[in-house]
């Protein structure tokens, strides 16, 4: 899906330096080299999917109390960059050591709190696909934990809004029996997103090897920040921060180590600023391959007699669907 960035038409310059009169920033080596250049309070939002230390081409694998050292570092200039009605989200998954599991957000809450954050959420991002592991259950999910510098902080659900489970659903009793109970405008979305990760066959899959959607950012780009509001990613790997930033009217800053990358999220920017960088839609349905009539959901070793019943009853589900409506 393509979109027009009207804020951006006429300065579509990609800055390598930051400057509050800039509106896109791309600065091309570490993020604490271009913090210590940022003034205090620039941020409104602070949104990021740091390494998770597993070894992969663009970070070096650190015993767990070097690499929770290097985040702190990080973490504490983020703060003090960070606006007073600000939020900081952190989008993290498992640390694996020898077989064993560390779930990050939980040894990186500390480091957060004893900065004087508060936690609004602990967000649960579940997608379908992932590695198949043979020893424990497969991961199929990662967090996003949000952080804020005060209690008065700005959020606004009403951009975010999901369609409502039961839109036509009435107060039964009381003294608004009868009206709709529900809001118009939709339901909040909860804590649990189920949002597809981006993997091979992904229309916003790029050579980046752990890239995360354009939608689980557009969400909180969008319920915490205004237009014209700075967004910052210190980890900016393929550029999807800066990228949902922009569409929305934001300004947009991020800091990359390793040059292809830098040159794919400058072209990633400049797609967007065209309106021809193809991402899903941000409330597009979640594939079901039942419902599309995929025929690998038949098993091969199923009998042709069972999967003529299978696709009977299956016929018989859309039917009560389509009667339901």
């Amino acid at each position: 899906m393509a979109y027009s960035c009207p804020m951006f038409e006429k300065q579509q310059g990609i800055s390598a330096r930051f400057n509050t009169t800039e509106h896109i920033v791309v600065f091309p080596g570490d993020c604490l080299d271009m913090l210590r250049t940022c003034p205090d309070n620039a941020f409104q939002l602070i949104a990021t999917s740091p390494p998770y230390n597993l070894g992969k081409e663009y970070e070096q694998r650190l015993k767990l109390d070097a690499y929770l050292n290097q985040q702190a570092k990080v973490i504490k200039e983020c703060v003090r960059c960070l606006n007073a009605r600000g939020s900081i989200c952190w989008q993290v998954g498992n640390y694996v050591d020898n077989g064993a599991i560390i779930p990050l957000d939980t040894v990186l809450y500390p480091i957060f709190t004893s900065l004087g954050l508060r936690m609004r959420n602990r967000i649960i991002w579940h997608f379908e696909h992932g590695l198949h592991c043979s020893k424990r259950f497969s991961g199929r999910y990662e967090t996003i934990i949000w952080f804020t510098k005060s209690n008065d902080y700005y959020f606004n659900l009403d951009p975010i809004r999901i369609p409502q489970k039961y839109p036509g659903k009435k107060h039964f009793k009381g003294p608004k029996a009868g009206q709709y109970s529900c809001n118009p405008l939709g339901k909040n979305p909860g804590d649990l997103w189920i949002i597809p990760n981006v993997k091979s066959n992904h229309v916003e899959k790029t050579a980046h090897p752990c890239q995360f959607p354009v939608e689980l950012i557009e969400r909180l780009v969008l319920s915490m920040t205004r237009e014209d509001d700075w967004v910052f990613d210190p980890f900016l790997g393929s550029g999807t921060t800066i990228i949902a930033s922009i569409r929305h009217g934001r300004r947009g800053a991020g800091a990359e180590t390793v040059p292809k990358y830098v040159d794919l999220t400058q072209q990633r920017i400049k797609d967007e600023l065209a309106g021809t960088l193809r991402t899903r839609p941000m409330h597009k349905p979640v594939y079901d391959p039942i419902e599309a009539g995929n025929s690998l959901t038949i098993a091969p070793w199923t009998t042709q007699r069972d999967a003529i019943q299978l696709a009977l009853l299956e016929k018989k589900r859309k039917h009560e669907r389509y009667v339901a409506k």
